[in-house]
């Protein structure tokens, strides 16, 4: 029998109560970021939006950072967000059809198509404002965060407000 610590067995049992079907084969042990493998801890399935969820883990035995992969069904979007504060904000493509939009500080947009073979990595610095697009597919991406991702990190940007700026 395979051996499960606590956070894990708190996680399948919320699941479970919440009667969804789950999968710990879905949960990384590993993740490679800037060409060097790590040991991750699965912490919890945070719901961003409407069909936009994120699977947040921490790096073991290293504190400086996290991980969220972000899934996006197909035709669905990340909310606009600016980044307010952290040391560093890495978006990244794992797979699936879509872009990654980032939004300087001078106002010009950034555009990243990204599709099945592809590889992306952007440093998104504070001020600038990013949105994951998912295409006809859905589309999986990462964020690694320095430090780890705590609240007032981001922005969530109105969509109103948006168009209104347009």
């Amino acid at each position: 029998m395979r051996k499960m610590d606590l956070k894990r067995l708190m996680w399948v049992w919320k699941k479970l109560s919440n009667m969804e079907n789950i999968n710990l084969d879905d949960c990384l042990t590993e993740f490679e970021f800037e060409g060097q493998k790590q040991r991750v801890s699965f912490v919890e399935t945070m719901n961003v939006t409407d069909r936009v969820t994120c699977d947040v883990y921490k790096i073991d035995n290293d504190e400086t950072k996290d991980l969220g992969i972000i899934k996006v069904q197909s035709g669905f979007k990340t909310p606009l967000q600016k980044v307010l504060k952290g040391d560093r904000t890495v978006e990244g493509y794992i797979s699936g059809i879509g872009k990654l939009v980032v939004s300087k500080k001078d106002g010009e947009d950034k555009t990243y198509e990204v599709k099945e073979g592809d590889s992306l990595s952007v440093n998104v610095e504070i001020g600038e404002k990013m949105q994951w697009q998912a295409g006809d597919e859905p589309l999986v991406a990462y964020e690694v965060c320095f430090p780890p991702f705590e609240e007032g990190r981001y922005e969530n940007i109105p969509e109103e407000v948006v168009k209104a700026s347009k």
